[in-house]
């Protein structure tokens, strides 16, 4: 089978983390370009978005869960029906860093998979903010240890953002051609500058 014929066209991608982390403004602000900065609790919402890529309709779902409410069979049932993960916490937080780590513990036991594919994102990392989470040693743990991506965003400045769905995208194997449509449809966004610190790349991932 060809490379071309293995790849998929649905994935969904889930958002999971502790309340008030930026979960739903992150999903907002890629898929309408707005921040909303009063915190809205949420339960579960699913959003659908299709792309045309090269004549074929690819789907996108991207699954937005809950922070606030305790629903594990809802999480189980989540998890084991993504195909990756955007694990969010606060930089601000240092409890909610420790729910990442939670967290992936639990994917790794739903999806019986030492590598998932997973992406930790430490939100609210604009500049003037109160910090409890060094990005160091966000990134030494989770691209070091855990072999998974690290970025750091803020949803309310639209810094990152975009290059967290490219790389749960490209973690899920969804075609190579839908980044270049990908951009094209938020070329009119202000060119993101990076907040994360630079990869060693002889320690980057390669099985994905």
């Amino acid at each position: 089978m060809s490379p071309v014929a293995k790849e998929k066209n649905h994935v969904r991608l889930v958002f999971l983390g502790a309340a008030g982390v930026g979960k739903t403004a992150l999903i907002r602000r890629f898929l309408m370009d707005t921040f909303e900065p009063k915190h809205r609790r949420t339960v579960e919402e699913l959003h659908s978005k299709e792309y045309e890529v090269s004549g074929a309709t690819v789907k996108v779902e991207i699954l937005d869960t809950s922070g606030s409410y305790s629903f594990p069979a809802m999480r189980k049932l989540s998890i084991q029906n993504s195909d990756a993960f955007a694990l969010v916490y606060a930089v601000d937080d240092a409890e909610s860093f420790e729910s990442v780590k939670s967290l992936r513990e639990e994917i790794l036991e739903v999806k019986e998979d030492k590598f998932p594919p997973i992406v930790v994102v430490g939100n609210k990392a604009e500049s003037g903010g109160e910090r409890q989470v060094p990005a160091e040693d966000a990134l030494s743990l989770v691209e070091l240890d855990w072999n998974s991506r690290f970025v750091e965003t803020s949803a309310k400045d639209n810094e990152n953002v975009l290059e967290v769905f490219r790389e749960l995208l490209q973690q899920a194997n969804l075609p190579s051609r839908l980044s270049p449509a990908l951009y094209k449809r938020r070329e009119t966004l202000p060119k993101e500058q990076a907040l994360r610190p630079p990869m060693n790349k002889t320690n980057s991932c390669s099985v994905c």
